[in-house]
């Protein structure tokens, strides 16, 4: 098993998060501005540049697991990306992904601006473990 990276696909900011070579861990990598830089390109480069094997897109579900009003504007980004690279994208369940990692921020003692700031990473690592973990079993 080799990198993987995981996106949270937001409408202003896109997080982003990579595995360990060995594809076991997540840890937070960035944030991309949409309004500064297309997301679907920087994807691809970090792609290219980091050696990446499969690419893992946060599925925006509801409670009921029913898929919620931002899976349109996901499943374009990955309409996109699809076409520029040429690695496999699956999608993963994101339920609760943003929530958990504002609650992990706080207990860990993160001020407000450093939560804004990270958020989003934060919550492509919270889908991006959950996925490896699933694999792993």
């Amino acid at each position: 098993m080799g990198r993987i990276l995981a996106v949270d696909v937001g409408t202003v900011r896109v997080g982003i998060a990579m595995s360990d070579p060995s594809g076991t861990i997540a840890s937070p990598f960035e944030v991309i501005d949409r309004r500064k830089v297309d997301p679907a390109r920087r994807v691809a480069a970090l792609v290219a540049e980091h050696e990446v094997e499969r690419v893992v897109v946060g599925r925006p579900l509801t409670l009921d697991g029913s898929p919620g009003q931002a899976v349109h504007e996901v499943e374009r980004f990955v309409t996109r990306l699809a076409k520029i690279v040429a690695v496999p994208i699956d999608y993963w369940d994101e339920r609760m992904s943003t929530a958990q990692a504002q609650r992990d921020m706080i207990d860990a003692g993160a001020r407000r601006k450093e939560r804004h700031d990270n958020v989003d990473k934060v919550a492509a690592a919270l889908i991006l473990q959950s996925y490896l973990d699933a694999r792993g079993k």
